[in-house]
């Protein structure tokens, strides 16, 4: 279900977009279902901005100095209706046309309906896709993220991307404490990070981030796939905004000797100075907007 809405801006000082707000992949952890992000809308019903494209072409066309367009932050740009709207795509067209970078975050293998245009931005600029891998298991994946993509899908997608040229980096979060915190999960998604070669790995932590929204959301979802689970939960971490998984220091020694061991960059703000590097001048700018 989509609804169409006439945007007065779309891309920030920092070059971040998103054309769509809501999201359909049924994550059950989303932090972007969140009450402080103020929806007025079932998350669901995604917004449209179908006057996204016009609104980038202006912004554009007259910034001075190029830079990295990012998407994704808040919703899939690869979510079910992009696949019929296009709105991602004309997008990314506007991008091509103006010698732009662009980096997009996605768990969708939709991308891969775009990677002649990513391939051409890349000659032209620089490209970088970053893809979410939470969970190994395909059927706990199904679980969690369960109208997306799986996991190993994911990672065939970040090979077919690797063997365009196009650097990819790898978002491990979140980490879900009783259910996918275990070192056979992190060096699953390790194995296929490595083995698709990418650039880097964003994990801040072992653990993931409840707040009033997406915590209800989400034991919901416990109650319904993992009963018991909730008053775990409620239990060890009450009523926290940081859930660290017990687990975590041991799996972050793993996960850092891992990314040092197959040159995958592991600290997150060398990962965003890498996604956000355009190669005129090596570093991020700012859109004078």
């Amino acid at each position: 279900m989509v609804h169409f809405v006439d945007a007065k801006t779309l891309v920030n000082a920092r070059g971040s977009m998103n054309v769509y707000r809501g999201c359909t992949h049924g994550c059950i952890y989303c932090d972007s279902r969140s009450r402080c992000y103020r929806f007025t809308h079932p998350f669901e019903d995604v917004e449209v901005k179908r006057n996204a494209p016009e609104l980038l072409e202006k912004t554009l066309s007259s910034k001075r100095k190029k830079c990295m367009i990012g998407t994704g932050s808040m919703s899939d740009p690869y979510m079910h209706c992009e696949d019929e709207l296009r709105m991602t795509r004309r997008c990314l067209e506007v991008i091509e046309r103006h010698g732009f970078g662009a980096t997009l975050i996605t768990k969708s293998d939709l991308v891969l309906r775009d990677i002649d245009l990513l391939e051409r931005i890349n000659r032209k600029a620089r490209c970088v896709v970053q893809m979410t891998l939470t969970t190994y298991d395909e059927e706990t994946c199904s679980i969690l993220e369960p109208d997306v993509c799986g996991t190993e899908r994911r990672f065939e997608v970040l090979k077919e991307l690797r063997d365009r040229g196009i650097p990819t980096v790898v978002w491990l979060t979140p980490i879900l404490p009783f259910i996918n915190d275990t070192w056979e999960n992190i060096s699953g998604i390790l194995g296929y990070c490595e083995e698709a070669r990418v650039s880097g790995v964003i994990c801040f932590d072992m653990g993931m981030t409840l707040r009033d929204g997406n915590r209800e959301y989400y034991y919901t979802a416990l109650d319904e796939h993992f009963p018991g689970l909730r008053d775990r939960y409620v239990r060890t971490y009450g009523d926290s905004y940081v859930i660290r998984s017990p687990n975590a220091d041991g799996l972050m020694r793993m996960f850092r000797r891992r990314c040092e061991e197959n040159g995958m960059i592991s600290d997150p703000d060398a990962c965003f100075e890498f996604i956000g590097r355009f190669p005129e001048n090596g570093r991020q700018t700012t859109l004078d907007i």
